[in-house]
């Protein structure tokens, strides 16, 4: 079986300049860099502002000022270690802190710190408070990139969970469809666990993060089939990026090539205000009209998509922005208001649900269980993790 090549060092980078790289080692010493010889094949180096170039190679953008590490507040989710339920019906467990792609907005960057540890190498806590809740039907793998375990673990979770009756739905939460794809479609012992566990009763899902249009590539369609020929659901989300997909025409196409690929458009996401990610966010007027541009160049199968903010309350749909009003109803709550219509001012920089006047009124802060880190500059360097994630995992991507 072929292995993707993986880098972890910005020197490997001949493409780009000895200055360049000496630019971009900054931003390495405080945020972890991984990529794989296929995706840097994606990118088209003669543009400097090219898409998939901004989704994976390091920008100086990240040392920016802005924003706080966990801008959801999902350490307050945690009910054990490495298992976080914030909505009845739905748990998360964190199952890796590695990625198969390092993506540059990624809203859980706090996972690669040295000294935050979320993910659990031993899931087994949050399988047996899954087990304890009834009211738990629909299990999220997450991290990280639930995609990049090992074979064998995965088949010995999702084992675990189907012994558990009420566990109807469980979910990957995955950049590997498109970032590697050759791990879904060259892994037969893969495809068969996912055949043995997603049933017609009890599906699996894969929640695809696909970005951009261009990758969609005839590998990725191939991993696609792959999945959907063992029985797995493949729905996509992505957040609505400056510089990446802040186009109507890219975003259309996106949901085009989504559904003519059997991938359901799931959600469009507001950028949460993460720190490292200033050069991304949009205003939340600018990414509903975006969103709405681009639904009206697709057809009804593309619009089945939603603008959403996944925030600290909630999954809050964005419905309408017009003069100068908000119109939201929350689509998850976790206090249980699901269905809550909000009329708020929206004033023209207001980036996220915290920017809108009166927001206050509709939820109320969770107590905090961790300190927040707001500067960059504070974040230690990991060349340490940086050797423990290679040695670890490079060697054992299938």
């Amino acid at each position: 079986m072929a292995k993707a090549k993986y880098i972890m060092n910005v020197d490997k980078l001949t493409m780009l300049s000895e200055a360049e790289r000496e630019r971009l080692k900054p931003i390495t010493e405080k945020f972890v860099f991984r990529v794989n010889d296929y995706y840097l094949n994606l990118i088209d180096w003669n543009d400097p502002q090219d898409p998939i170039r901004k989704l994976i190679i390091p920008g100086e953008g990240e040392l920016l000022e802005y924003g706080r590490w966990d801008a959801s507040d999902e350490d307050t989710n945690y009910v054990v270690p490495g298992c976080q339920h914030k909505y009845g019906s739905t748990a998360l467990l964190i199952v890796s802190e590695v990625c198969g792609a390092y993506c540059r907005y990624c809203f859980r960057k706090r996972l690669f710190r040295n000294d935050v540890k979320e993910a659990m190498s031993d899931v087994q806590q949050g399988i047996d408070y899954i087990k304890e809740h009834p009211e738990i039907s629909n299990v999220l793998l997450t991290g990280g990139d639930s995609l990049i375990l090992d074979t064998g673990k995965i088949e010995m979770i999702l084992r675990q969970l189907r012994e558990i009756e009420h566990v109807k739905i469980i979910r990957f939460g995955s950049k590997i469809p498109v970032f590697n794809p050759m791990r879904i479609y060259e892994d037969p012992r893969l495809l068969e666990v996912i055949r043995t566990y997603s049933t017609p009763e009890k599906r699996i899902y894969v929640m695809a993060h696909i970005n951009h249009p261009r990758e969609i590539t005839s590998e990725a369609k191939q991993g696609f089939q792959a999945l959907h020929d063992a029985g797995a659901i493949v729905v996509n989300q992505t957040p609505v990026l400056k510089g990446i997909n802040d186009d109507p025409a890219v975003l259309g196409e996106l949901l085009d090539k989504l559904s003519w690929a059997g991938v359901t458009p799931y959600y469009f996401f507001v950028n949460r205000p993460v720190a490292g990610n200033r050069e991304f966010v949009l205003s939340l007027e600018q990414v509903y009209r975006l969103v709405e541009e681009a639904k009206g160049r697709t057809s009804g199968l593309g619009k089945r998509v939603r603008l959403v903010m996944s925030h600290t309350s909630g999954k809050i749909e964005i419905l309408a922005i017009e003069n100068g009003k908000a119109y939201l109803k929350y689509h998850q709550s976790r206090e249980g208001q699901y269905g809550n219509f909000m009329i708020l001012d929206c004033p023209q920089e207001a980036s996220w649900f915290d920017d809108l006047p009166g927001n206050e009124a509709y939820w109320s802060k969770p107590e905090k269980k961790t300190e927040q880190i707001v500067s960059v500059n504070q974040l230690p360097d990991f060349p340490e993790k940086r050797g423990k994630i290679k040695k670890q995992l490079i060697d054992q991507v299938p």
